[in-house]
């Protein structure tokens, strides 16, 4: 199987920090701020789905690792945008960088490695 994304495929996603991503709502803190576990959510979705298309049909990534930074906490009520650039692939490995900014400047950076699977057989393992 032939793998061709292009270098520097980038994605991007948007969220508004509302009382269901809060660090409170995830059980990860105590206070109404994006949570960590929303914002690592965030990053992974847009590295997928910025070279799902690129994929054959039948094929996903799963993400495998990612080595994280929050920076910044972000109130309620602010959009948080995020940006992935895919890096390199490796056989089925897709390595992105990533970060994510709200409306006043950069709130966390991420590097994410996402590996290619046949959707069905995947699943089929698990059982």
């Amino acid at each position: 199987m032939e793998i061709d994304i292009p270098k520097g495929q980038k994605g991007e996603k948007e969220v508004l920090v509302t009382e269901k991503n809060t660090a409170k709502a995830y059980g990860s803190g105590l206070i109404d701020v994006f949570a960590t576990p929303a914002m690592v959510a965030l990053m992974e979705e847009t590295a997928h789905t910025s070279v799902q298309d690129f994929l054959p049909e039948g094929m996903v990534s799963v993400g495998t690792e990612i080595n994280v930074k929050h920076i910044k906490a972000t109130p309620l009520g602010m959009k948080v945008i995020c940006h992935s650039v895919l890096e390199r692939v490796e056989g089925k490995r897709l390595f992105f960088t990533i970060e994510a900014l709200d409306e006043v400047s950069k709130i966390g950076e991420a590097t994410h490695t996402r590996y290619i699977v046949d959707a069905i057989k995947f699943v089929e393992r698990l059982k």
